[in-house]
């Protein structure tokens, strides 16, 4: 078996080698082969509902009205960015977008690039990769933004979706799993290490600290496998230093999410995800989780019909003819709305 199929067959949406070179084989390609094909990719709209597009659109999208150029422009001159922090935040033309820049995050890199290429080269765009949690000032290509606020400039991509866009297929129903929470997460951030003082050794939660340091020592717990995590009825969705990584699959799997209401989207829309209906809402301190879990192990049928409904809103970002269509409507909008 030669190199390439036994990489064919071992091949995952997950997978960091089989993500990269898929990229950097499409990153040979000449770009007018792009080019040439944006309308025939523009003609899938013809396959989907027309509202749930444009809805969808306008939320990742939300300028609407004319936008300067020469904003843009003043705004690069302004920053005074110097070269290392340029591969994370700057302005370029599309064919000046190149990987020999080192853009940082790679992964941001390739998943704007795949999409922009089928622009004109001197359409103009303005990027900010990593986990965004502020507004810029100007129209940027994110992926992750405050829910809350006027977020008008932070236009989503669907940005390090290697990482962030991984579905299960769960084969335990709810009612067969454990009555516990299971957590385990890099424990950084202040508001994760208050939850863990709170609830480490609860005898409804299962709690493990992977990476993060500075933390007692009993915290410390060896990663588990995505299938050990759905042997639990409840999986904790803590957001990180933007969105919970883990969000995804959770809402795929036959367990209920459990977090506070998020404060940060990306792609997947976590700003539309309804509490108690997508998820089991826990307040901000965390006081209410014993009374939360308690709650729905008594009544699985409300714990089911969360798990039902987080499963009908992962549906929608499981087409990826939609999911094309929906990121070139979004870039074409920010690119017809540009002005000199």
């Amino acid at each position: 078996m030669g190199l390439l199929s036994y990489i064919e067959t071992r091949k995952d949406k997950n997978s960091l080698l089989w993500y990269n070179i898929k990229n950097l084989a499409a990153y040979c390609i000449p770009d007018r082969f792009y080019r040439q094909r944006l309308a025939e990719k523009l003609a899938l709209a013809k396959k989907f509902d027309r509202e749930e597009i444009e809805a969808r659109v306008a939320y990742y999208n939300k300028l609407a009205r004319p936008w300067s150029l020469a904003a843009l422009e003043n705004y690069a001159n302004e920053q005074h960015l110097d070269k290392a922090q340029i591969r994370y935040e700057g302005v370029t033309k599309i064919k000046d977008f190149t990987l020999m820049r080192s853009y940082k995050p790679t992964a941001c890199f390739f998943d704007t690039y795949r999409y922009a290429r089928y622009f004109d080269g001197d359409e103009t765009i303005a990027f900010r990769f990593g986990d965004v949690t502020t507004i810029p000032k100007v129209p940027e290509i994110v992926k992750s933004r405050p829910i809350g606020g006027n977020n008008e400039n932070s236009v989503v991509l669907k940005l390090d979706k290697r990482r962030h866009f991984y579905f299960v297929k769960d084969r335990i129903a709810f009612c067969d799993k454990e009555n516990m929470l299971i957590g385990r997460g890099a424990i950084h951030q202040r508001h994760r290490v208050r939850f863990y003082e709170k609830y480490f050794g609860h005898p409804l939660c299962d709690l493990g600290n992977v990476g993060g340091k500075n933390v007692p020592p009993e915290w410390n717990k060896g990663s588990l496998p995505i299938g050990e995590h759905l042997r639990y009825k409840f999986i904790l969705c803590l957001e990180g230093n933007d969105v919970a990584t883990n969000l995804k699959w959770v809402l795929s799997s036959n367990s209920a999410a459990v977090m506070p209401r998020p404060k940060y989207e990306t792609w997947f829309m976590e700003g539309k995800l309804q509490p108690d209906r997508h998820y089991i809402a826990i307040k901000d301190d965390y006081s209410d989780l014993e009374e939360k879990l308690l709650y729905y192990i008594r009544h699985t049928d409300e714990a089911l019909e969360i798990v039902k409904n987080a499963h009908a809103f992962v549906d929608r970002f499981r087409e990826p003819d939609k999911e094309d269509l929906c990121s070139l409507l979004v870039l074409k909008k920010y690119f017809d709305l540009q002005t000199e």
